[in-house]
């Protein structure tokens, strides 16, 4: 059986959770009975039980890179700021002959 990644399980409710390790256990039983047949379907119950996890996943990283992207603006922003603060007072600045 395969088994997801460590952040998709770390996503699942404690159903899915549940049901995820029953299925592996089962899954993997069928195995060992070289019951290969019996297990796909298994191996496919299991890849759709943890696509809600997967797209959890995939929100927490999108809600993380629209972070970064803020922060990286403001970062901008600041900078952008504080050129305009210096050009200003190097105009207010009267040059000395």
């Amino acid at each position: 059986m395969r088994h997801c990644s460590v952040q998709v399980r770390g996503l699942l409710t404690r159903e899915e959770l549940d049901r995820y390790n029953a299925l592996i256990e089962v899954g993997s039983y069928l195995e060992d009975q070289t019951r290969y047949d019996l297990a796909y379907p298994i191996q496919k119950e299991i890849d759709l039980l943890i696509l809600p996890a997967i797209e959890r996943l995939k929100d927490k990283g999108r809600a993380r890179d629209r972070a970064t992207a803020e922060y990286l603006e403001s970062l901008r922003d600041g900078e952008e700021k504080e050129d305009a603060e210096e050009d200003a007072e190097e105009d207010d600045k009267e040059p000395s002959v």
